[in-house]
């Protein structure tokens, strides 16, 4: 048993999936577990804890540092922990073996991580994603037969609050602006996100990127660059159809193909990144090109993430509800030539501008939902007002988790009136989903049904 997680008494902040599991791993070791939830019927309010009756606070993620009662817990003396460092901990006494891989980033941290995932399990290794993408991580930890790698998608609240986990090697994607409004600034959103490196054996690095570039520069331990370029000695990068390794090799002089980028499915720039970062950090671990080529060939990306919805009368509709910020929306509509838009949502503290004016090229409509969308309305009069746009508020008999599909009906409604042949509708919001929606899942899900209910049947 791991001795500092046995008979204590902890307060978990967070009733949700995180919090369920610590508690589960802590109760099954013989601890004594609260937990503080103001919105689950699993929890007790926040206002009615003594922190003098806890040994130790574990803090979900996502928890605002201003919170009342997280608050009172910095102030305290009590031990503050978080579910990574617990697993972790756990991971020492259960599976001394184990291996961790992590992946961070504002965008594409859930691609990479499967097919990194599916890279180590196509190499026969017994390997397991989890963390910010679905599994906990103290649940795939915490085995009987333990995992001899796992995966770790890492968020910035994540990362916040790790201080004890060791990686052998690690993804940081891309920074770009998101979570302002939890970090209070951009910086510190940025320093979440790099402090992976200071945890990391080998740090895996975007080379197009100019945040991760300009910000890992100071850090001196060993770096392997990737690149939508042509590679130099000790990176991965693209050479004509080719995704090749001028690092995991004898002869780094020297160039060996890892995959052809028509075997990466969509065959799209910041998917093709995603690619490189999976198999540098597969390459890191001695996993074998072929190999590599082999998991991408029959990798099919997630729900939610450039998917194709419907085609019918030359015209396209992709779900990519995953595109919660403007950096992933960005890349998402620059995928396509003429697009009608679908965004909004909540906007997290992010600027839309950039948006706007790095897409404007390829919008031929906007249609305009959720809390922030007058933010995203004002982009679009400022930097392109010749683009048509509409704002569609929320049904009166419409509301979030129920049956009725009125609000997505709407949306669907005006995308067959902006649409013409060659067009592509997508619904790439840059924006959080829970104002409106249960989740980013929701919100694609009744998109995609309203697509086949009023298209697909239509005449």
């Amino acid at each position: 048993m791991v001795s500092n997680l046995t008979d204590r008494k902890f307060l978990i902040l967070g009733a949700g999936v995180t919090g369920m599991s610590v508690a589960r791993s802590l109760t099954s070791r013989g601890s004594s577990v609260t937990i503080a939830d103001d919105f689950s019927s699993d929890g007790i309010k926040t206002d009615a804890i003594n922190l003098q009756n806890y040994d130790a606070v574990v803090v979900s993620p996502g928890w605002k540092l201003d919170h009342p009662l997280l608050a009172k817990v910095l102030s305290s003396d009590l031990e503050v922990l978080n579910e990574v460092d617990l697993a972790w901990q756990l991971k020492l006494e259960v599976a001394p073996h184990q291996k961790w891989l992590a992946v961070t980033g504002t965008n594409g941290k859930t691609t990479t991580v499967e097919m990194l995932a599916k890279i180590l399990q196509t190499a026969g290794i017994k390997a397991k994603a989890c963390g910010n993408l679905g599994e906990t991580v103290i649940n795939a930890t915490d085995q009987a037969d333990p995992y001899d790698y796992l995966v770790l998608e890492l968020s910035s609240f994540q990362l916040h609050w790790v201080k004890k986990a060791r990686f052998q090697s690690s993804a940081i994607l891309n920074i770009a602006h998101d979570h302002i409004d939890w970090h209070s600034s951009f910086d510190l959103y940025a320093l979440a996100k790099l402090s992976l490196l200071e945890k990391s054996e080998i740090a895996v690095l975007n080379a197009d990127d100019g945040e991760v570039v300009s910000r890992s520069a100071s850090w001196r331990g060993h770096k392997v660059f990737f690149s939508l370029n042509t590679p130099g000695p000790g990176e991965i990068g693209v050479v004509e159809e080719l995704i090749v390794d001028r690092c995991f090799v004898e002869d780094p002089m020297q160039a060996e193909m890892i995959c052809e980028i028509s075997d990466v499915k969509p065959t799209i720039p910041h998917n093709i990144s995603n690619a490189m970062a999976a198999a540098a950090l597969a390459r890191s671990i001695d996993v074998p090109h072929a190999i590599i080529q082999k998991a991408l060939q029959g990798f099919t990306p997630g729900r939610h993430r450039i998917e194709l919805v419907l085609e019918k009368d030359s015209i396209t509709w992709v779900d990519d509800s995953k595109a919660t910020n403007p950096h992933s929306a960005i890349a998402s509509i620059n995928s396509h030539l003429s697009v009608v838009w679908i965004a909004g949502g909540l906007a997290k503290g992010a600027d839309m501008e950039a948006i706007v004016q790095r897409c404007k090229g390829r919008m031929k409509a906007a249609i305009l939902i959720g809390e922030d969308s007058d933010l995203i309305e004002k982009a679009l009069q400022k930097f392109a007002p010749q683009v048509p746009r509409v704002k569609i508020n929320t049904p009166s008999g419409y509301a979030k988790g129920q049956i009725d599909n009125s609000l997505m009906e709407q949306v669907v409604t005006q995308g067959l009136a902006f649409a013409t042949s060659g067009d592509t509708v997508l619904l790439a919001p840059a924006c959080a989903s829970m104002d409106q929606f249960v989740s980013y899942a929701d919100r694609g899900d009744r998109f995609a049904a309203a697509v086949k209910k009023l298209v697909s049947h239509a005449n």
